[in-house]
């Protein structure tokens, strides 16, 4: 054998010694694993539960974002020249994402459906607009675009719930930012909790490390095992918050299809959505796990 053979086959025999080591430290050292393992299944639960409410109240907060509309009023004298004219100039605005026009006939079949049989006796003498719902691109760009449209020739009004509109949109801001920092506070608290009881577990094995120093063992032989201990425990604490939010979302989604199908709220599609909180609790339990036996180790390593 080549010397470059003998060193990639004592690489490949020292990284399956580096698994197995890790392996066996997880039954050796029983109950300090199962510590580990079940602080980061309750952390990662509360995870699980917390992104699964982040995530779709983030959705509604965004549903109710796009439902934001602007109802053009034409004026009564406009004939359908005007109409068109009207028509092209709002489109023409960069904002303006798109514009559908309302007969007053569909207008007050609208009315009648939403408040019932009692207006019908306005088809008689129907009272209301054509209209033009105007969506914007960004739904904040709305006031901008109301005012510029309130001027234009042949529009009566404008409506779009000006004080509502704003007054929302102050509204789902704050509640994304508090979202956000209760989430990366959940994180950090998370880290500390997990990182602690892997310490803990690290430190009861002081001596083990101190053996292999004193062998002559290099810092990454020593490091590379509780790193993948690290790992498995990350691992192991993933499963039952996976299968939690699987469980119980799939529950949620189906009363909600069921029960709340043609309502205003809707929650994410049941896939990918679970994949994807699946993977980032994965990806958490993983990353704690690790850096929790990382500056674990190192600091025994310094001594």
């Amino acid at each position: 054998m080549t010397s470059s053979e003998v060193s990639t086959d004592m690489k490949a025999r020292t990284v399956r010694r580096h698994f197995r080591e890790s392996f066996k430290s997880l039954g050796r050292n029983g109950w300090m694993t199962f510590a580990s393992v079940s602080a980061v299944t309750v952390t990662l639960l509360m995870v699980g539960v917390f992104l699964i409410i982040l995530f779709n109240m983030n959705k509604a907060a965004t549903d109710m974002e796009k439902d934001v509309e602007i109802r053009v009023h034409i004026a009564l004298n406009a004939n359908k020249q005007d109409e068109q004219e009207l028509k092209e100039q709002i489109e023409s605005m960069p904002q303006v994402k798109s514009v559908q026009f309302s007969s007053k006939e569909q207008e007050l079949q609208n009315l009648i459906k939403d408040m019932g049989d009692e207006f019908k006796l306005f088809k008689q003498d129907n009272p209301l607009y054509d209209v033009f719902i105007v969506k914007t691109k960004n739904p904040k760009d709305t006031s901008k675009v109301a005012e510029k449209i309130s001027h234009f020739d042949h529009t009566e009004k404008v409506v779009y719930g000006e004080k509502k509109i704003k007054k929302l949109f102050r509204v789902l801001e704050t509640a994304r930012n508090v979202s956000l920092v209760l989430l990366i506070g959940l994180l950090f608290t998370a880290m500390f909790l997990i990182s602690n009881t892997i310490k803990m577990n690290i430190f009861s094995r002081r001596k083990e490390i101190e053996i292999m120093r004193l062998v002559g063992a290099t810092n990454s032989f020593i490091r590379w095992p509780f790193l993948l201990e690290g790992l498995w425990i990350g691992i192991l604490g993933s499963v039952i918050p996976i299968a939690f939010v699987a469980v119980v979302y799939k529950v949620i989604y189906q009363y909600f299809q069921t029960h709340v199908h043609d309502h205003f709220i809707q929650i994410l599609s049941y896939t990918p959505f679970v994949f994807q909180v699946s993977a980032i609790i994965l990806l958490v339990g993983v990353f704690i796990g690790m850096w929790g036996s990382f500056l674990s180790v190192r600091r025994f390593l310094k001594i």
